[in-house]
């Protein structure tokens, strides 16, 4: 499967790089970037944290303020992968045909789907049988891209329609039930309801519903169009701001409201500060409108203004944006080994109990392991600092070899 020497798709979602419409904007970067940091300190707390077996962190009737927001702020990584992912799309086809965009996304949607159903099931379990098949993340990436190759023949209103009848009328599907474990129940539950299934001796988790995925993605493809060459900044910026104020307003007008939006209303509690995590605790999984909205909407509000910033930092920190495929699958594994030896020496868990029959989140196995959340901290800090140097070398090594198309899988 070959690509375009100057424009790619990284897996989830690199701006390209030249073009004859096309530049590259430093803070689709950076705000990737930020993003992938911050995605990391949510796989540690899975596997590190003590209590991350026992309740979730967005449980307001066990959880602390500082855990909440260890938990919330992740919420922005998911949505951020789709919305990224679809302007990256519109970009790369700005050098190929419809015919040739439209290939190019399905097969890279499925290699997505390999990536996650053999690279990062592994290394999430490390065990060789594979108990599970988890389709998150990265499948919903996938097949989002797939379907997005078929999308993209709309005319470009109509796909906005499309998106955003998804975006703000999936909560609708919410009603749609489809019981038991017969192949109807997963064909459901792989569009809109997270669900475990069995078939035999064979387990399937659906983590991220495609609902309403494939419609944040197509949403960026539509607005793809800012980030060409031609399209006035300021312009940009505007547009930038209007989305993003909007979406905040539209968050805490549907909110409010208390009846569309969200399956889980929020509710008064024993606090100002815990009723206000309850206004915040919006459902993830599948997103709710609530969900998006209020992680797209800063979403659009950093975009609109990082785009001059500059610094070290800055430049750090847009590294991690533009590996982000080669940086996800080495932070999974480099946690899951680090956990083994912390666990091994400093917790009654063995290091081998860390070889999963059941996904993390969900493993009963693991009585006794983890740490406290500063040390959780301390993990992320070390994981993230240690993966730098790879990251730096693999980004300069894809843009001194942008002839090579294979990088554009990693």
């Amino acid at each position: 499967m070959g690509a375009d020497s100057t424009l790619s798709i990284p897996n989830l979602g690199q701006t390209p790089i030249t073009g004859s419409k096309i530049s590259r904007i430093s803070s689709i970067d950076l705000y990737r970037g930020i993003i992938m940091i911050i995605m990391c300190l949510d796989h540690v707390r899975d596997y590190f944290h003590t209590d991350a077996l026992k309740y979730d962190p967005l449980d307001l009737s066990q959880t602390s303020v500082l855990l909440f927001f260890t938990r919330f702020i992740t919420h922005y990584c998911a949505p951020t992968f789709m919305l990224l992912a679809g302007v990256s799309a519109f970009l790369s086809g700005q050098r190929k045909t419809k015919q040739e965009l439209s290939i190019f996304l399905i097969k890279r949607g499925l290699w997505l789907i390999f990536v996650e159903l053999v690279i990062m099931d592994f290394g999430w379990m490390f065990n060789p049988s594979f108990p599970y098949l988890m389709f998150i993340v990265i499948w919903a990436l996938g097949l989002s891209m797939i379907l997005l190759g078929g999308l993209i023949y709309l005319p470009r209103n109509i796909l906005l329609g499309f998106s955003l009848v998804l975006i703000f009328g999936h909560n609708l599907l919410d009603l749609v039930q489809v019981p038991g474990q017969g192949m109807g129940a997963l064909l459901w539950g792989l569009v809109h309801k997270q669900s475990f299934f069995q078939f035999g001796s064979e387990h399937y988790f659906v983590g991220y519903p495609i609902v309403p995925w494939v419609g944040v993605m197509s949403l960026g493809y539509c607005l793809g169009n800012w980030y060409t060459k031609d399209f006035d900044p300021i312009k940009r910026k505007k547009n930038l701001l209007y989305f993003g104020v909007g979406s905040l307003l539209l968050f805490i007008l549907f909110r409010g409201i208390n009846i569309y939006g969200d399956p889980n209303p929020w509710t008064v509690q024993s606090s100002p500060v815990y009723t206000f995590l309850s206004f915040l605790k919006v459902a993830k999984y599948p997103p709710s409108l609530d969900y998006i909205l209020i992680t797209l909407g800063p979403g659009f509000l950093f975009l609109a203004f990082s785009e001059s910033w500059k610094g070290k930092w800055v430049d750090i920190a847009s590294v991690y944006g533009r590996v982000p495929m080669f940086y996800y699958i080495l932070h999974i594994y480099l946690i899951h080994i680090l956990i083994m030896i912390a666990d091994g020496i400093f917790t009654p868990v063995p290091w081998t109990a860390w070889f999963l029959k059941d996904p993390i989140w969900f493993s009963h196995s693991l009585n006794g392991s983890g740490f406290s959340l500063g040390v959780v901290y301390l993990v992320w800090a070390f994981v993230v600092i240690a993966l730098f140097p790879l990251c730096k070398w693999y980004d300069g090594y894809k843009q001194a070899n942008k002839d090579k198309w294979w990088l554009s899988y990693l």
